[in-house]
């Protein structure tokens, strides 16, 4: 497709690469594990590998959901951003279902690339860091399979998700008509998209289904570590509802958020830009609101589970001897997966940012015309992207505490010695290093594109359709 740049999609091809990485990386890792637990024969051994397996499979699973999710709202975005161009291929005679599947093939080359590159690196990654780990004696110096054919797997997931992804997120182009090639195109504003009724309907199911599962997880997880699976389905089917039903969550959040801004015309503006078009906004804030569910999600988690492991350890210490070394090894687990959750939530925010505003330009040159001056609309854009970040935040952290909190719970709730029913343990300096490095992102994800934007005259701005 010649209207497609690479640089529409180097933050597509990142995702796949992470996923890809990540999907390695676990598999890599578990492998590396469940070897020194053999080894060093330690006691339980049989319960931790069937730990290990059952947590591999939940975090493979939420990367390759992650992915998908970010994936396919990255390229919602580019076809918002191409609805105008798309809308002339119409009106000389394409039709939408070539124009789809023109993005679809876009899809699946980034799927290829970025599964590819993110698995090459994540095996070099693995060697160097179990040989060093060697080495300094951290783990011990045993055989350690690298390259085993289940990595493959993760690779052919990353290419069929990313593939489906870009068809999801271009079904818009089936909507686009060959009129609006002589108009400017325009989002849905707040009437219009509150009229589906249908997606409503669906969105609330699926995000009740969600909660009933997570719950049952919960309950099955305090007499089997299945009952984690259970909750696995559960979060992605509360997660998609959340998902679909962004455009109904999101506003109501964003005008919260917005009392907030001041009273100035900047404040005012930016504040009626982010609830005018619920759909602009929730694909702004979703990837940021996944970054930070995940993030805290896996911090959550990581001290639900070493508190739950270490009250166990005091109600039954000789079960659980030996197990110092693998906790440790775990929580490193736990540590990287955080890692690449914030990076994941860096890409998604700072892309979709990024592409709005360039995508903008012609409501930029409007304001410039009505005699806003280039700070004054730079000011707007970064009080708007403050809000999508502050009200994304918000709303990742209260889904991310539940979700830790269950997915730890319906994981260990069944081990000899659980305490039952705890509480989630939150590490709220991690919390809120999150909260500073979403505000570092908001500033450098929308000064340097709206930079760009203003520098372009009023007049060439307005005849951007």
């Amino acid at each position: 497709m010649k209207r497609a740049s690479a640089r529409d999609h180097t933050a597509s091809i990142l995702v796949a690469a992470l996923s890809s990485a990540f999907g390695v990386l676990l598999l890599e890792v578990t492998e590396a594990i469940s070897t020194v637990v053999a080894a060093d024969d330690v006691a339980g051994r049989e319960s931790v590998f069937i730990a290990l397996t059952v947590a591999s499979f939940v975090f493979l699973s939420i990367a390759v959901y992650v992915g998908a999710i970010v994936t396919s709202n990255t390229f919602a975005t580019i076809i918002a951003g191409r609805t105008r161009t798309i809308a002339l291929m119409r009106l000389i005679g394409s039709s939408a279902r070539a124009e789809r599947r023109a993005v679809t093939v876009e899809g699946l080359i980034v799927g290829v690339t970025g599964a590819l590159a993110g698995a090459t690196v994540a095996i070099i990654l693995s060697w160097v860091a179990l040989s060093t780990m060697a080495r300094t004696g951290f783990v011990p110096d045993i055989g350690y399979e690298l390259f085993e054919p289940v990595l493959v797997f993760p690779v052919v997931i990353v290419v069929l998700t990313t593939w489906m992804s870009s068809w999801i997120g271009s079904r818009k182009v089936l909507d686009v008509t060959p009129l609006q090639a002589v108009g400017a195109s325009q989002e849905l504003r707040d009437e219009q998209s509150s009229r589906r009724r249908a997606r409503t309907t669906g969105a609330i199911t699926l995000f009740a289904a969600g909660m009933v599962l997570l719950i049952l997880g919960v309950v099955v997880g305090m007499t089997s570590i299945f009952g984690v699976l259970i909750g696995v389905v559960g979060g992605i089917l509360s997660f998609s509802g959340f998902i679909l039903g962004a455009h109904l969550v999101m506003p109501p959040s964003l005008g919260a958020v917005g009392k907030l801004m001041g009273r100035g015309a900047e404040a005012t503006l930016a504040s009626a830009n982010a609830l005018r078009y619920p759909e602009r906004s929730s694909r702004m804030t979703i990837g940021l609101v996944i970054g930070v569910t995940l993030i805290t999600m896996f911090a959550v988690a990581m001290e639900t589970y070493r508190n739950m492991i270490y009250r166990a350890m005091e109600a039954d210490p000789l079960l659980y001897d030996g197990i110092d070394h693998v906790l440790n090894i775990t929580i490193g687990v736990f540590s990287v997966l955080i890692g690449f959750s914030a990076i994941i939530a860096a890409v998604g925010m700072v892309n979709n940012l990024s592409l709005s505003v360039l995508q903008r330009q012609r409501e930029i040159g409007l304001l410039r015309a009505l005699g806003f001056s280039g700070a004054q609309v730079r000011r707007v854009i970064v009080l708007e992207s403050a809000q999508y970040s502050i009200a994304a935040v918000g709303v990742g952290l209260l889904l991310g505490i539940f979700y830790g909190w269950a997915g730890a719970q319906s994981l260990l709730g069944s081990i000899s010695g659980s305490p039952g029913i705890v509480t989630p343990s939150v590490p709220w300096p991690l919390l809120v290093f999150l909260v500073v490095g979403a505000a570092l992102l908001t500033v450098t994800a929308s000064v340097a594109p709206a930079k760009r934007a203003t520098s372009i005259s009023p007049i060439a701005a307005l005849s951007v359709g």
